[in-house]
């Protein structure tokens, strides 16, 4: 590597050496466990600043990052209202299990509802249901731990998904493995920071070979920290893993400017791609591994990755090659128009900068 790229390297990764804070998302948790004589067990955690938002509290406090207790308490009557109407249990057939005494807990800088329900006197199956927060933003979702006897599983409720079956068999490994691939496609086709580091290392490329080896070093890298840290090995924080994604964005971008060395992108590409895949495991953590599929779902979500960075590169590739043809003067020696990467790094560049303040002075 040369001294240039070595100090501009430096440079950008010195940047994000102070707090940060990570994507701000809207998500529940919920652990529902079904015991054999037909009780359920709900243990709901909902962020305080989230309830503020749903029931017209004050009970999170910005300034301490935390819930008051005291607070909790003035307002449990809202709370509760509000999460007995988007929280129930079930039989199929609609019928109400008989709940008990709801608990309301500060957590930190959230609030845990505890409930029990008896089921006995229902017939078929128990249904769990919620719609808290995916009633105010379809864009928020509820991560579901079901327990029943010794085994565990997971799901996912979203405002178009809104009810587990509890004591319906776990899904098929099949059904697991396409909903995660899913999801990592949709995680990289909605990861524009992910995209605009794509698009910025291809710029100079002509041939396909390059390519390949840039993909293909981004894939292997991005696959070993997504793997350590989805299966906890190695904890990195968001709060340094997001401002490095920025960083290493800013500088395949501002390369560009300085090198046109395509052949040993790779290299760069490689070291990125370890940053990036604490990215792709911050989404993947957000929705969850089951339990008793951890490794195929996980290998669902990386080759889900992996199909969506592919079709990225197989549409920008194309577009620049037609660019070279629409501006050259030697239709057949083509050239790759200096002002055009240099007018897409510098767009690139900014984005990459203002993701990197973003990350770095959000609370």
């Amino acid at each position: 590597m040369s001294l240039l790229r070595l100090l501009l390297l430096g440079v950008v990764l010195l940047s994000f050496g102070e707090p940060a804070c990570a994507h701000q998302v809207n998500l529940s948790t919920a652990r529902v466990a079904l015991a054999a004589d037909g009780s359920v067990t709900v243990e709901v955690a909902l962020k305080g600043s989230d309830v503020d938002r749903l029931v017209g509290t004050k009970i999170y406090d910005v300034k301490e990052d935390a819930v008051d207790q005291g607070a909790v308490d003035a307002a449990a009557a809202l709370i509760l209202s509000y999460l007995q109407t988007h929280l129930a249990v079930t039989g199929a057939d609609g019928t109400a299990c008989t709940a008990g005494t709801a608990a309301l807990l500060a957590d930190g800088d959230g609030v845990i509802y505890r409930n029990s329900f008896v089921c006995a006197g229902v017939a078929g199956d128990i249904v769990y249901r919620s719609t808290a927060l995916t009633e105010k933003d379809p864009n928020a979702r509820q991560v579901v731990l079901v327990a029943q006897g010794k085994s565990e599983a997971q799901a996912l409720l979203d405002a178009g998904n809104t009810t587990v079956t509890l004591s319906a068999p776990a899904p098929p490994l099949g059904s697991t493995m396409q909903r995660y691939l899913l999801t990592g496609v949709e995680h990289i086709f909605l990861g524009y920071d992910h995209i605009a580091f794509l698009i910025a290392v291809v710029l100079w490329a002509r041939r396909l070979i390059p390519v390949i080896k840039i993909v293909t070093a981004f894939t292997i890298a991005h696959s070993i920290t997504l793997s350590l840290a989805a299966l906890e090995l190695v904890v990195i924080p968001s709060r340094v893993a997001e401002p490095a994604i920025a960083a290493s964005i800013m500088f395949v971008a501002v390369e560009n400017f300085f090198s046109r060395d395509i052949d040993r992108r790779w290299r760069v590409a490689f070291l990125f791609g370890l940053i990036h895949g604490l990215g792709f495991a911050g989404a993947l953590h957000e929705v969850g591994l089951p339990k008793n599929a951890i490794v195929p779902a996980l290998a669902a979500f990386n080759i889900g990755v992996e199909i969506g960075q592919v079709a990225i590169v197989a549409i920008v590739l194309p577009v620049l090659g037609l660019f070279d043809r629409l501006i050259t003067t030697d239709r057949a020696k083509p050239m790759r128009a200096t002002g055009l990467v240099y007018a897409v790094s510098a767009v690139i560049s900014l984005l990459g900068g203002y993701w990197l303040f973003v990350r770095m002075v959000e609370a």
